[in-house]
């Protein structure tokens, strides 16, 4: 389950760099449409589980040891590429999983954030949905962007 998730952050450093309004917009309707399967199989997941906690829990597991096989060098993750992957957890990572409407969506975000952070060095995160995110950027401060 989740061996490919590491594959969601492929275009990180595209996706989050001058990141804008408008680009945001753009950039999660492709990351939505790219890796829509990725969260189909974890909301499937819930739905075949009694236990809804442990199956959350499979979840991050699955998804965190993807993310350490795919960036950890010499058992470690650079600070520098964390920083990144934190990043696009907040801002599209949690969002697409909240935008997938599943009932347990917020099960997931909150035991994956948790474990996030309990197993990654320099990962301790929060998250908030798309709209709070893509309300938040300005395209002009102070009239001068």
């Amino acid at each position: 389950m989740l061996e490919s998730a590491a594959t969601l952050f492929e275009n990180r450093k595209i996706m989050l760099k001058r990141l804008k309004k408008k680009s945001y917009e753009k950039y999660m309707k492709e990351f939505r449409s790219q890796y829509d399967m990725t969260f189909l199989e974890m909301t499937t997941y819930m739905d075949s589980q009694e236990d809804k906690e442990k199956a959350a829990k499979d979840i991050a597991d699955a998804f965190i040891q993807s993310v350490k096989n795919g960036f950890e060098k010499r058992g470690k993750i650079s600070s520098v590429t964390q920083f990144d992957l934190n990043l696009f957890m907040i801002y599209y990572v949690f969002p697409a999983i909240t935008m997938t409407y599943h009932e347990e969506a917020k099960r997931i975000n909150d035991v994956l954030c948790a474990s996030w952070g309990e197993q990654l060095k320099g990962a301790k995160i929060g998250y908030s949905d798309y709209d709070t995110l893509y309300n938040s950027f300005n395209e002009k401060i102070l009239g001068i962007f």
